[in-house]
């Protein structure tokens, strides 16, 4: 909250104690962020992007969210996230994640 910038690789993930519904807004957000939405086996199931600084419109994700990671606003199109991509996390269950940490 409250950052007037946000450097490539810095970011926020939250991680929830099992999966769920969820949903996110931008009060006291001043840059636009994406957000990107993370089942409990990795795989990316949403991705909102370039959400509005400021905008206190609830940004809901998939039912079975456990995680949502915040990036820079248009780095989730430059990265090629999307739904369907996978993501690694030690947070994950790692004997039902797609793509384990080793």
């Amino acid at each position: 909250m409250f950052r007037e910038s946000l450097p490539i690789g810095a970011g926020m993930l939250f991680v929830y104690e099992k999966p769920q519904k969820v949903a996110f807004w931008m009060k006291n957000t001043l840059i636009p962020l994406d957000m990107i939405f993370i089942g409990p086996d990795g795989r990316v199931n949403g991705v909102h992007a370039n959400a509005v600084p400021g905008d206190l419109t609830g940004i809901p994700g998939p039912d079975d969210t456990l995680m949502v990671l915040e990036i820079k606003g248009g780095l989730a199109a430059r990265l090629g996230l999307e739904e369907g991509a996978e993501l690694r996390h030690p947070a994950l269950n790692q004997t039902v994640a797609l793509w384990p940490c080793s």
